[in-house]
């Protein structure tokens, strides 16, 4: 099958991990790069890309696709651009930090190729929970337990940016909820500290919550996070119903283990997200090529991307007032 051309905008951690991803695919080539910093040179001579304005790229009737990964105040801008000129679009997470942003832009995407980047439905450990639990394999779910923990605190001048805890960090978590459990959560209650780094309180934010969702049908979820776990980057998933559990575990760096009289010493799990989620991030990327062909549907679309940030914003609310946030409600921002 033929290559087809793609555009990535913004070449920095994200852009770098995709932008890889898609020069690498069989079926994509990465043709431009749009990004004025000097470090997008060396990437884009890396994989023969040139460095373009974002209206050239558009332009090109050969792009196909376009993968937005510039900043998160850029994401919706860019994304409607990409739409306007007729590109299938990969979108980094969140869509937007402005709820009512996202939600008035929302008709703009009706018909469009719009795959949003929650890539943890692309994880195959994760895959696997999921079909056991739509084959009802330990029946009916009925309580969800994810854990998400990072395993240090971010670097100073990222918490101003990045639209908090919940907006930046939860909002993967929310949408594995809804993923998982299949029914939408009516009610939500967090509640949040910080205890990993005084920088982050002085800026606002919060670095350790719990959070709690329910849906009409009584599932419950329970949301673990933190910004520093100390041990790794920890990821796990147990999914209870009603004839057992299914679990899905950290992923270690290798899988020997030495044991002796004085124990069992193993690897430690994945340091950081992008070894955990290598394989995630590249069938990610595949099932956009998959989009850009053709031959796919997105798999996550616009309006995922409006109901994990409505939860997101359930969550702050809810931690800020220490109250059970109801759903559906058109102002959890208020």
């Amino acid at each position: 099958m033929d290559r087809i051309d793609i555009a990535l905008i913004g070449a920095g951690r994200m852009g770098q991990i995709h932008g890889g991803n898609a020069a690498r695919h069989p079926r994509l080539r990465l043709k431009y790069i749009v990004d004025p910093r000097p470090a997008a040179s060396a990437f884009a001579a890396q994989y023969d890309a040139r460095l373009v304005t974002l209206e050239q790229a558009l332009a090109d009737p050969a792009v196909g696709g376009v993968l937005v990964c510039s900043t998160t105040d850029l994401h919706l801008e860019h994304a409607l651009a990409a739409v306007g000129a007729g590109k299938a679009v990969f979108c980094e997470k969140p869509i937007d930090l402005d709820l009512d942003k996202v939600r008035a832009a929302q008709p703009r995407f009706d018909g469009a190729r719009f795959l949003l980047g929650f890539n943890r439905r692309f994880d195959p450990q994760f895959i696997r929970l999921k079909q056991q639990l739509d084959a009802g394999t330990v029946g009916q779910l009925e309580s969800l337990h994810l854990v998400n923990h990072d395993p240090a605190a971010p670097p100073p001048g990222f918490v101003p940016t990045s639209g908090g805890l919940f907006k930046d960090f939860t909002i993967h978590d929310l949408d594995m909820a809804r993923w998982l459990m299949g029914e939408e959560p009516v009610q939500v209650f967090a509640t949040a500290s910080c205890l990993v780094d005084p920088d982050i309180g002085r800026e606002g934010d919060v670095d350790t919550a719990r959070c709690v969702l329910k849906t009409a049908s009584g599932r419950l979820c329970v949301i673990s996070n933190t910004r520093r776990s100390g041990y790794g980057y920890d990821q796990r998933i147990e999914a209870l119903g009603a004839l057992g559990m299914i679990c899905a575990g950290n992923v270690a760096c290798d899988t020997v283990h030495t044991l002796t009289e004085n124990g069992t010493v193993g690897a430690p799990i994945m340091p950081a997200f992008a070894q955990r989620y290598r394989d995630a991030y590249r069938d990610q990327i595949g099932h956009f090529a998959d989009v850009v062909h053709g031959r796919s549907e997105p798999l996550i679309g616009y309006a995922d991307g409006v109901a994990a940030l409505v939860l997101a914003e359930a969550c702050g609310w809810s931690a800020r007032h220490q109250q059970v946030f109801n759903l559906p409600n058109e102002n959890p921002h208020a």
